[in-house]
């Protein structure tokens, strides 16, 4: 006898906007923080990360003020600031302030204590600040940073961060997942890679992708099992941060 299996069909593609306005928000006064993603007491079944990206924090912070010293495990922490300076102390003896496109990366590995401050007395520090599962836990604490501006001038999607070997990108601790970043002046436009889950980011300014329409400030689009798709900026000096993650 012979039996017949019904071919599987492929998992269509998916398209979601995440607008601005609907992020989970704290506000501290001190701080003005919006989540993409579920956060402390801010709890969704629909906003549970997205792939390995977990976090998306959107984060401005007072002059003077900041983060304390606290804790964290297996998680790697990739902060990247669009305006102001933040300084940053940890456990493992790194002490550095980080500014606009110095990419940074901090993997908590089995714990790591550290503060983040805003350096600055009198101007606020916008930064995001992401967080990845690793590939592998208890992994040695460690730190990384590197300056990006002059790849980022010349243009296109610069590799920021990366756990596949990307060129010139701080390394991280997962192998199915990269970061992506581009500057773009009004009417430049990038290649947005595809894969099982894409997540675009409007850090500054405004735009439109290609499959999914006009796109403002804080807004994001999570993509998964697309194809390649084209972001165009609206704006002068539009940032975009793009993790591409299993």
């Amino acid at each position: 006898m012979t039996t017949h299996e019904t071919p599987t069909s492929p998992t269509p593609p998916d398209v979601s906007v995440q607008r601005a306005n609907r992020r989970f928000v704290t506000d501290l006064g001190w701080l003005d923080s919006k989540h993409s993603f579920n956060f402390g007491p801010h709890w969704s079944p629909e906003h549970q990360g997205h792939g390995l990206l977990l976090v998306n924090n959107d984060d401005v912070v007072a002059p003077g003020q900041g983060f304390g010293t606290h804790g964290h495990r297996d998680m790697e922490i990739v902060t990247w600031v669009l305006s102001g300076r933040l300084e940053h102390r940890d456990s493992t003896g790194t002490h550095d302030v980080i500014y606009p496109g110095l990419a940074q990366r901090m993997s908590a590995g089995r714990g790591i204590r550290h503060s983040e401050m805003n350096a600055s007395p009198d101007e606020p520090v916008h930064f995001v600040q992401m967080w990845v599962l690793p590939d592998t836990a208890g992994v040695e604490p460690g730190y990384e940073q590197r300056d990006l501006n002059d790849d980022l001038a010349r243009g296109g999607l610069v590799a920021v961060a990366s756990g596949a070997g990307h060129p010139g990108a701080i390394r991280i601790h997962q192998r199915d997942a990269v970061l992506f970043a581009a500057r773009l002046s009004s009417g430049e436009s990038v290649e947005v890679p595809g894969g099982g889950h894409v997540h675009l980011f409007v850090a500054l300014g405004a735009g439109a992708l290609d499959v999914a329409g006009d796109l403002g400030q804080g807004d994001a689009v999570r993509l998964t099992d697309t194809g390649p798709s084209r972001f165009t900026a609206s704006n002068d000096g539009t940032e975009v941060l793009v993790w591409v993650t299993a």
